[in-house]
């Protein structure tokens, strides 16, 4: 956990927050669905993912360095974007 702590600056949670914004906004476009709960989901995930998997001892990844840290936060954008997907039942709610 330490290194991933020493890894991750401001500069690394911003990047972070950004890819989520970009992968909520995305998965918005495609589904037509709640843009803001998508990309609030996608920050989140952005986030979480790597300090989650940090706190699990998973730190071989996190531990490659910031590329890596931003990959994971990738994955964890998308992981939670389908996944509130799934959960509000895949409709197609179009709030504009």
């Amino acid at each position: 956990m330490e290194t991933f702590l020493q890894v991750v600056t401001w500069g690394a949670v911003t990047l972070l927050a950004l890819i989520g914004l970009v992968a909520g906004v995305i998965a918005g476009v495609v589904t037509g669905g709640n843009k803001l709960a998508y990309i609030v989901a996608g920050v989140l995930g952005a986030i979480a993912l790597p300090f989650v998997l940090a706190a699990l001892g998973l730190t071989a990844a996190i531990g490659a360095g910031l590329l890596a840290i931003l990959v994971i936060g990738v994955i964890g954008a998308v992981l939670l974007v389908v996944l509130i997907k799934v959960l509000s039942g895949g409709s197609n709610d179009q709030t504009r």
